[in-house]
């Protein structure tokens, strides 16, 4: 596996990386990146997740911190104003230390995001993020020049094309000049990804990876959860005995980082916090007392998930449910290694069950999802994406329950007879698979006991840790 620092990049894109905790290069960077750098046209076959906006992104950037000139030098198109601003956001992330400046142009904005968008396109950033749609609608005002463009990106291809933006792109560049260099990312190489290729690329370098899943020893176990379940779902989870000796819980913002380590440190478990907010030396200290055993529980963002190799890990709790599927197999790539056995939870709560139903697109695997135990309360009811909306309780607890529409038809009565039937009636209706023999985390799972409660409280207030916060 390449780092970063072999592929002759400009320091100031290496600090940015070394701030993120970015050290080596996944697989479709590492191929894509020299292609990029010597100037050829491009066409990868990777999906969402694999770290291919990295392998566009720092090359381009590379290029227009070297060769600065006035208006638009990078065009990127997508298909959605998400993925815009998640692109736009990880570009300012890693041109944080060069003077490139971005900006997204995509719809659903006001007339004030119209006028910005509109100094952006007229010279005003070096890279530009734009959605077909709202990009053709500034050209056709008559003021967008896009004489100076140097790099087009055309990333998910294949959803704009879905979606109908072939024509739109067409459109869009016969505005750009024919030298140039141009990227196409895919997630399949379908025959109209080819001839859309064909249109636009130039002898084009053709690489394909295949995304990573989950290794064989990972027991992955699912809990449907409210967030103010969450944090007696993880005492619950984390039991009374030492059965795990070493576990990360990875949060998706700091905040709830600091917040669940000083929960779990005043009921005395061996527990610590690390994020970007912290000290480089409060971290270094806090990652050799877990790597040491001294610390049982790192609390944690994503910023361990990738880069940071420690060994032994045998449970990953998902606090919060990833954005990016990829981040998930990640995350639960820090347990299981070296054919090694561990086991990864995850709570699920009504506003992360799309993202969930992502990454079990992701795996190929649909995952079961458990109930909490009595004595928290019955968490929210599974929903598939778009066959019933956000999840509630699964007998109507924890929520307004909406009034009934006088036309609306009934629905089909469902066996009550057990505690948590309704959320149990989903499983009954699976086909039966094949079983397989439990591992000792299942096993440990099935078992677990409840959470102790009135332990004495955990580490002093002047830790390191608490440095800088």
């Amino acid at each position: 596996m390449k780092k970063f620092t072999d592929f002759g990049l400009n320091d100031t894109l290496l600090d940015a990386l070394f701030y993120m905790n970015f050290e080596e290069a996944t697989e479709i960077q590492e191929k894509a990146i020299p292609t990029i750098l010597s100037g050829k046209d491009l066409i990868g076959c990777a999906q969402t997740g694999t770290g291919k906006t990295a392998a566009f992104v720092l090359p381009t950037l590379n290029q227009v911190a070297e060769e600065h000139s006035d208006g638009v030098q990078v065009l990127i198109l997508c298909p959605t104003r998400e993925l815009a601003i998640q692109i736009e956001q990880q570009i300012q992330g890693i041109a944080y230390f060069t003077n490139a400046s971005c900006f997204a142009v995509y719809g659903g904005g006001d007339g004030v995001s119209w006028e910005a968008e509109a100094d952006a396109l007229k010279g005003g950033a070096d890279i530009v993020v734009a959605t077909p749609g709202r990009l053709l609608a500034h050209i056709a005002r008559g003021y967008v020049k896009f004489d100076t463009v140097k790099h087009l990106i055309l990333d998910e291809a294949d959803r704009m094309l879905d979606i109908g933006f072939y024509d739109d792109i067409l459109k869009i560049i016969k505005q750009l000049p024919e030298e140039r260099q141009s990227l196409m990312f895919s997630a399949t190489m379908a025959p109209k990804i080819r001839d859309l290729a064909k249109q636009i690329l130039k002898d084009p370098e053709e690489i394909s990876v295949a995304i990573s899943k989950p290794a064989e020893g990972v027991t992955q176990k699912v809990i449907m959860a409210h967030e103010e379940q969450k944090v007696s779902l993880v005492r619950h989870v984390l039991g009374d005995k030492d059965d795990f000796n070493s576990i990360i819980i990875f949060c998706s913002t700091k905040k709830k980082v600091e917040k669940l380590a000083r929960k779990l440190q005043q009921k005395g478990y061996a527990c610590q916090g690390i994020s970007s907010d912290y000290e480089q030396e409060a971290r270094e200290e806090a990652l050799r007392d877990f790597r040491s055993g001294k610390i049982r529980i790192m609390v944690a963002t994503d910023v361990m998930s990738r880069g940071i190799d420690i060994k032994g890990i045998d449970l990953v709790i998902n606090y919060d449910v990833p954005g990016d599927a990829e981040d998930y197999v990640h995350r639960i790539g820090r347990t299981a290694r070296a054919k090694t056995e561990g086991m990864a939870v995850t709570l699920v709560c009504p506003d992360d069950m799309f993202k969930f139903s992502r990454i079990e697109k992701l795996i190929e695997r649909q995952l079961d999802k458990d109930q909490p135990p009595a004595e928290i309360g019955e968490g929210p009811e599974w929903r598939e994406p778009g066959k019933g909306g956000r999840g509630r309780s699964a007998k109507g607890k924890g929520q307004k329950k909406p009034a009934a529409k006088k036309d609306a038809p009934k629905p089909a009565k469902k066996d009550r007879t057990k505690e948590g039937g309704e959320a149990k009636s989903s499983k009954e209706n699976k086909k039966p698979r094949k079983p397989k023999p439990l591992s000792k985390y299942q096993i440990m799972y099935d078992a677990l006991p409840n959470p102790k409660k009135g332990k004495p409280a955990g580490l002093p207030k002047d830790h390191p840790a608490y440095k800088g916060e």
